[in-house]
């Protein structure tokens, strides 16, 4: 029985524990910063690593001493509503609700008082072996202590579609069979001998500013509430005996082989599980609905098929089912530098975004997330289409207005930590460019081009044809002064180039003339102004630094990918724009781009790459560098925005969508051409006709 005994509210079984002994703030580490005893595949742990651990303090290699784990280590969960990131100790880190742009609820991530929630084995830190379950993203944890084994399952559970009576008031796309069930829902069976579990949940509202305050809401044991004013609430509903200690929701028990319990925190009025039973029988559903959209995918038959289908799971999990959204990525402030400034909220979606987010789905088959992207973009431009943004929240927001969290100490002392983003009122002039191969290619996927864009593509297009000749902050968003940035005066041109195409299959013939004229001005003030003296493509005007984003002109078909031109800009950015053979958006030296100190190597411009050594025939060198990629992808097969080229370490914001789009664009390149037996005549989904 969990009936409760009066004023009875601490968890029983074991006395004099502190939270601190329970939630770990040290994860071990091998020595060379990775978690080395999980492997990608299967999660077995190393012996050799596992004797080679300082199980005091992990030194981080380039970081220094630390006691938070390496961004790579960390496993996320989706639900597609909402995330959020779990340690290898078993500790809920990261978790924003009820939306992903929301202030978070566990804040550890940034700051290790910043609250969390963890779930594992008492006195253990570091687990045997860690998973997910294969085309999921239902986790496995499995754990070895001194006397036992258990393994736990953690997962934001899908269940089947809530609001039978009523509309949902955050749905803007036809929502599907499964949807949320607005729950985080941990499991745990005892496989081999005994083991003392515990469960702390201390979460710590609005980006660790306002505690929560518990309360049974019945006469036992087997649920409590956290509130705050103007906060989520939070429900815990457990097997496990739960108890009350200050901040703290804590459970403690001894578990022998076959027992088996669960813990769920929900946020909405939907049912949490009531029996064990029913806790696995709704992770085991959860795991069905992640293999059933899986195998809506299309997938070739090569080794480098898991990392396709981990980068479609990434992709997923980071989409908002109600509008159609896709996060850029799921946090805010991990450093781009050890220890630096170059820390941004990524939890808002680009409209760039938009081109690389219908490639990589097109090409892999998954047309409706395509779609629904693509009308996400439709409804925040269609009202006030001669107003287009870079970047918009989850929701169509347009104001995200960017602050800092001056009470964290950031991410290994990394500040400031920064919520909303300031890029938003910035002048990108790639964004209509972004936009037209979009609405290009969403018409090529369905043969016709829906009447009501057409008044979109008129104003993006005559956008583009008005801004081209004015500088701009560039792809990268730099904080210096505006300048004449090649790779945007391209994307002005394929604002024209697809505006043209569109136009003709509008029947708008001398429309469709009239950009035509504007496409071949900017063409060729690009070739007379862009371009040095050894015949590449550089940053900006006037100058003769190189710039990764060069790399799209290939795929963007500015240029042939046989032209002269496009050979040297590809060739010079491998020898010259890399370190330990990974490709930096620029050299920060060579332009004030607002910030100091220097910054990792951009996984994407590295996938950039292999793409761009595809189009130029030298296929060979293009999967040496994709296979090298594709070995710096966590134990979980996930990436952030950059790898520290010395040590591998990941850098930057977690999970990153742009790294997955570019890892699927450059995959199916090698693995295409490859099949192919050369690399010219490839058609990916980004190629034009």
């Amino acid at each position: 029985m969990l009936t409760r005994e009066r004023n009875h509210s601490r968890a029983d079984s074991r006395d004099n524990i502190r939270v601190n002994d329970i939630i770990p703030s040290v994860q071990t580490a091998a020595p060379n910063g990775h978690y080395d005893a999980i492997s990608v595949d299967q999660g077995a742990f190393s012996s050799t690593a596992a004797a080679s651990v300082n199980t005091d303090t992990v030194m981080l290699q380039h970081f220094g001493t630390s006691n938070f784990p390496n961004i790579a280590d960390y496993a996320f969960l989706s639900d597609c509503e909402t995330n959020c990131l779990i340690a290898p100790s078993g500790a809920v880190e990261w978790f924003c609700l009820p939306r992903p742009d929301s202030p978070s609820v566990f804040t550890a991530l940034l700051d290790r008082s910043g609250g969390s929630f963890r779930f594992g084995p008492f006195g253990v830190k570091v687990p045997a072996a860690r998973r997910y379950l294969p085309g999921t993203l239902v986790l496995e944890t499995t754990w070895q202590t001194p006397t036992g084994w258990v393994v736990v399952r953690d997962a934001l559970i899908m269940g089947p579609w809530h609001n039978v009576d009523e509309r949902s008031k955050t749905h803007k796309r036809s929502p599907t069979d499964i949807d949320a069930a607005h729950c985080l829902l941990r499991t745990v069976r005892c496989i081999y001998g005994t083991v003392d579990m515990s469960m702390v949940c201390e979460p710590v509202f609005d980006y660790a500013r306002v505690g929560a305050s518990w309360s049974y809401p019945t006469n036992n044991y087997a649920q409590v509430i956290a509130r705050a004013d103007g906060q989520p609430t939070l429900t815990l509903t457990s097997s496990l005996r739960l108890g009350i200690e200050g901040r703290a929701a804590m459970a403690r028990t001894k578990m022998s082989v076959g027992d088996s319990h669960f813990v769920a925190l929900t946020f909405s009025e939907l049912p949490p599980p009531m029996s064990t039973e029913e806790a696995h029988r709704q992770i085991d559903k959860t795991g069905e609905y992640w293999r059933e959209w899986l195998t809506q995918g299309s997938f070739p038959d090569h080794p480098w098929r898991i990392f396709l289908q981990s980068s479609a799971l990434a992709l997923k999990g980071l989409s908002y089912a109600p509008t159609g959204a896709l996060l850029a990525a799921a946090t805010t402030s991990l450093p781009e530098t050890p220890h630096g400034e170059r820390n941004w909220d990524y939890r808002y979606t680009w409209i760039r975004d938009s081109t690389f987010a219908l490639w990589g789905l097109y090409t892999l088959g998954f047309d409706r997330e395509a779609n629904d992207f693509f009308f996400f973009i439709h409804d925040v431009t269609k009202d006030n289409p001669d107003a287009l943004q870079i970047m918009y929240g989850v929701g169509g927001e347009r104001h995200l207005e960017e602050s800092t969290l001056d009470h964290l100490s950031g991410y290994d002392d990394a500040r400031p930590v920064r919520i909303g983003n300031g890029a938003f009122g910035q002048q990108q002039h790639d964004v209509w460019g972004a936009l037209l191969d979009s609405i290009y290619l969403h018409t090529r996927s369905r043969e016709q081009m829906p009447e009501e864009l057409w008044p979109i593509v008129v104003a993006q297009v005559e956008n583009a044809a008005s801004h081209w000749r004015a500088p701009d902050r560039g792809m990268w968003e730099v904080r210096g002064e505006p300048q004449h940035f090649t790779s945007s005066k391209i994307m002005c041109w394929v604002a024209l180039d697809r505006g043209v195409r569109l136009a003709r299959l509008h029947d708008s013939n001398a429309t469709a003339d009239k950009w035509q004229a504007i496409a071949d001005e900017i063409h060729a003030d690009v070739l007379a102004n862009g371009v040095d003296e050894r015949g590449v493509l550089v940053q900006r005007y006037g100058d003769t630094a190189l710039d990764a984003s060069l790399l799209m002109a290939p795929l963007v078909r500015f240029l042939p990918p046989d032209d002269p031109r496009i050979r040297a800009t590809v060739l010079a950015i491998a020898d010259e724009l890399t370190h330990e053979g990974l490709v930096l958006r620029y050299r920060v030296a060579e332009i004030d781009d607002g910030l100091a100190g220097e910054e990792g190597t951009f996984t994407i411009c590295s996938f950039w790459l292999v793409s761009a050594l595809v189009e130029i025939g030298e296929v060979d060198r293009a999967h040496a560098l994709c296979e090298r990629l594709l070995s710096h992808a966590s134990s979980l097969g996930l990436y952030a925005e950059e790898l520290d080229p010395l040590t591998g370490r990941h850098l930057g914001n977690f999970p990153q969508a742009f790294t997955h789009l570019a890892l699927i664009n450059a995959v199916t390149h090698v693995i295409r051409a490859e099949e192919n037996s050369h690399a010219f005549g490839f058609n990916p989904a980004n190629r034009q006709s």
